[in-house]
């Protein structure tokens, strides 16, 4: 019997069997949960739906995080599906390319804060508030996905980590929210990993190469050892955790800037 057996996961963010979206997707799957997809547009419809298939699941809803309409459209279809919703899984982010190059007062426009905040902050809380109702009475979890840039100032990270840094609080509030109707939010921050939305970010192979020379366990993590730690965290195993940021990065978070000699 899984850790997730019985329960229902609803799965925001996969673009391709190298995110990490896909890693929690597959673990929580292996610990028994079933699952259903969103997808942003038509171009990615048909690749979600296969992933879906993949998963055993016949469920893959659109959703533009961007639009209000299609937040609520996603859990009235998925209403139709399921009388109740244990699980949300949020890992979606988006910064122009422009903003992540150089400087970050040389690079930071009004219109791409906002944005960046807007698709990869404010996101969590209007799924959590649209999945609300169908999570109370549950034991329910809501999980994002952040990362170190969220409180170091990190090369070529720029508005991204600004916007994380929104997303960690707004995790916070939202699990202060919610866990009088015993709803738990969490995150994980996970290390560097050569996902689609990482190769937007300069100088990513020779970061993944510092954090692999450095790190305590010396080697960078997987997409599905992230998964392992999704499921435990959105398990009753994790119960009594809410209101936490989980690092799995091989420990590199625990280091000095210089690494360890």
């Amino acid at each position: 019997m899984g850790l997730l057996t019985g329960k229902r996961a609803l799965i925001v963010g996969v673009a391709s069997n190298r995110s990490i979206a896909w890693g929690i997707a597959k673990s929580m799957r292996r610990e028994g949960a079933e699952l259903a997809f969103t997808y942003q547009n038509e171009k990615l419809r048909g690749r979600v739906e296969k992933f879906a298939g993949e998963a055993g699941s016949e469920i893959a809803l659109p959703c533009d995080v961007a639009e209000d309409a299609a937040i609520s459209n996603v859990f009235d279809r998925l209403s139709e599906h399921w009388p109740h919703l244990d699980i949300l899984v949020h890992s979606v982010a988006f910064a122009d390319r422009e903003l992540l190059e150089g400087d970050y007062l040389g690079s930071i426009t009004r219109e791409g804060y906002l944005r960046a905040h807007e698709i990869s902050a404010y996101s969590f809380a209007a799924l959590g508030k649209a999945a609300r109702p169908l999570m109370q009475g549950r034991d329910a979890a809501m999980l994002t996905l952040t990362y170190i840039g969220a409180v170091r100032a990190m090369p070529n990270y720029n508005v991204m980590g600004v916007a994380k840094a929104s997303l960690e609080a707004n995790m916070r509030y939202m699990a202060a929210d919610l866990g009088p109707e015993g709803i738990r939010v969490n995150a994980i921050s996970a290390g560097p990993i050569r996902t689609l939305a990482a190769s937007g970010i300069k100088g990513l192979r020779g970061f993944l190469n510092h954090v692999e020379k450095v790190s305590p366990l010396r080697r960078n993590v997987t997409i599905e050892e992230v998964g392992d730690v999704a499921a435990f965290l959105c398990s009753d195993y994790a119960s009594a955790v809410t209101g936490e940021i989980t690092y799995v990065d091989c420990g590199y978070n625990a280091t000095g800037s210089d690494g360890l000699e």
